[in-house]
């Protein structure tokens, strides 16, 4: 008896109620619909988007922002989640996969101020806004002397801060200002070289109950497999890492043929110790070698100094 599940006639897509998370999910809508299905979404509000006034490594980290989306993927209310790739945790829970990674958008962090075009033009002292730990690692190594400010909320919240002059300058990634028709607000784009992105940035994920082969299949055709096997080689980092939203970590890949160059920075949680930064390459054809070469940088990391994160 064949026991596979059927596509449903309509394929529920759980979405952050966010302009951008919005955006993201509305984007894999008229892709699946293109190819002939029909697509709602289901829009919900998380704990990450509920709690602003704290840092997310303070309460409880990324998978915040998608704990409420797999609940409805395991109460069938929706089938398919999209997630910022950098906004997933690195395990997944048992019983869930990533279907597809997507294309990647630019994977950079943007320097947003309204007085400033770039980070060196901006005084001595001055205020910039993060919450990313990665970021302010960077950052201060970069510029010792900034005054790192914490800013949560959606991109809106944080451009509406600093127009309100709460900030000399601000740090976003440069994915979401484009997606949402703001690049007209990046000053510049920091190079890899000086700001190391994190893990997935820019990418799109989409998550799927284990199970459910009959959406895997149906996702296939939306997966970039370029973009999957560098993500994959970065999250790999960041997992044998322990690496969270309480960690200072950065991993971000390029392909050069077959050969992919995995750079990662680390930096001390508590600002002790310096910024470590490594790099490595392999031939990477396959999920197999993607991961083989991130543990390798985690490795090269840890000796360097950089410290997992303690197991709980």
């Amino acid at each position: 008896m064949n026991t596979k599940p059927l596509l449903p006639h309509s394929i529920v897509i759980a979405t952050r109620e966010s302009q951008l998370a919005l955006w993201q999910a509305e984007h894999v809508q008229a892709l699946l619909r293109a190819r002939g299905h029909e697509v709602e979404l289901l829009g919900m509000t998380t704990k990450g988007d509920q709690i602003l006034d704290r840092t997310l490594s303070k309460v409880g980290g990324k998978g915040l922002f998608v704990k409420e989306l797999e609940v409805a993927l395991e109460e069938g209310r929706a089938h398919i989640a999209v997630h910022s790739l950098k906004d997933v945790p690195m395990e997944l829970p048992e019983g869930f996969v990533l279907a597809c990674v997507m294309e990647r958008e630019d994977p950079r962090d943007a320097f947003v101020s309204n007085r400033y075009a770039t980070l060196a033009e901006l005084p001595q002292g001055a205020v910039v806004g993060t919450s990313s730990l990665r970021r302010q690692a960077l950052l201060q190594a970069l510029r010792p002397d900034l005054k790192i400010e914490p800013l949560r909320g959606n991109v809106n919240t944080r451009l509406r801060k600093l127009d309100e002059g709460h900030y000399d300058a601000i740090v976003l990634a440069a994915a979401g200002l484009m997606r949402l028709g703001l690049a007209d607000r990046i000053r510049a784009r920091f190079e890899p070289t000086g700001m190391l992105p994190a893990a997935g940035q820019g990418a799109l994920g989409i998550e799927v109950r284990a199970d459910r082969q009959d959406l895997i299949d149906a996702l296939a055709p939306l997966a970039h497999q370029t973009t999957w096997l560098t993500v994959t080689a970065e999250r790999a980092v960041s997992r044998c890492m322990g690496g969270s939203c309480s960690m200072p970590l950065a991993a971000h890949g390029t392909f050069d043929g077959r050969q992919l160059r995995l750079d990662a920075a680390w930096g001390d949680p508590q600002g002790r110790l310096p910024l470590v930064q490594v790099h490595a390459d392999a031939t990477v054809t396959d999920f197999a070698s993607a991961d083989a070469l991130g543990q390798h940088v985690a490795a090269l990391l840890q000796a360097a100094g950089a410290q997992p994160a303690p197991k709980l």
